[in-house]
């Protein structure tokens, strides 16, 4: 059965020029606050602070939040991409990624070697590869240049592609940034019926946008974030409100 534990999750980035003073005063009163020396006095960018949650399945979470707030962090932590600082992510179940176009794509590599790459890594059998390549290659449309090195790509062929193999199998937890609703009217047109699809078979959906109504239409639960913070969890008919209201009065 699939599910998601986080316990205590604190992640920082180091920064490498600079002292904590003069970043203060470069960076502004946003990140300032969350400038620390870690144990090697390096100076650190707190970017998640104790967030603790659990999801079970049918459970679909939102996330929102200004820029900067610790969403897309948060989104890499539970992909595995990003190792705590302190706490601890759990994660059951087969994960499935919609993040970023050039997530664990190379390059110098091919679509089609790319493809071949991606599922070889996800330990998947060779008949199953091929049915994965296959149906890649019709929904990305991209004809001749599936042979050639994706550094060729234009960046919408880049979308089609990712899109394409992202959403080419059945993860049991669905992670999903919002860039992947961004794409051009023809493309989203497309990919909608897809997208949706994946969605609904998910036993988890975990999902970043700026967009209130994708999460009152497909979340059961929203959490706020503020800061690397959580600052409310909750419905999204009591979240949704509370954030909108703040950020129209400007605070």
């Amino acid at each position: 059965m699939a599910g998601i534990d986080v316990r205590d999750l604190r992640i920082a980035f180091p920064l490498y020029h600079g002292n904590a003073r003069s970043l203060k005063k470069r960076l502004g009163r946003a990140i300032s606050g969350r400038l620390e020396h870690d144990a090697r006095d390096r100076v650190v960018v707190r970017a998640l602070n104790g967030l603790s949650f659990s999801l079970r399945p049918g459970e679909r979470l939102g996330l929102i939040g200004r820029n900067g707030a610790g969403k897309t962090t948060l989104l890499r932590a539970l992909a595995g991409i990003y190792e705590p600082v302190e706490g601890r992510v759990t994660v059951r179940g087969r994960v499935g990624a919609l993040l970023d176009t050039n997530l664990g794509m190379i390059g110098d590599l091919t679509g089609r070697e790319n493809i071949r790459l991606r599922c070889l890594f996800t330990g998947m059998a060779a008949n199953a590869l091929a049915q994965v390549e296959r149906d890649v290659q019709e929904f990305a449309e991209l004809g001749a240049f599936l042979d050639l090195p994706i550094r060729t790509y234009s960046s919408g062929m880049q979308v089609r592609l990712a899109f394409g193999l992202a959403t080419a199998t059945r993860p049991q937890i669905l992670l999903m940034d919002e860039w992947f609703m961004a794409g051009d009217a023809a493309f989203m047109g497309r990919a909608k019926a897809r997208l949706e699809g994946l969605v609904s078979g998910a036993e988890i959906l975990v999902i970043s946008t700026h967009q209130p109504e994708i999460l009152a239409t497909w979340c059961t639960r929203v959490l706020w974030m503020d800061q690397g913070h959580i600052r409310m969890d909750g419905p999204p008919d009591a979240v949704l409100p509370a954030y909108l209201g703040l950020e129209k009065a400007g605070t």
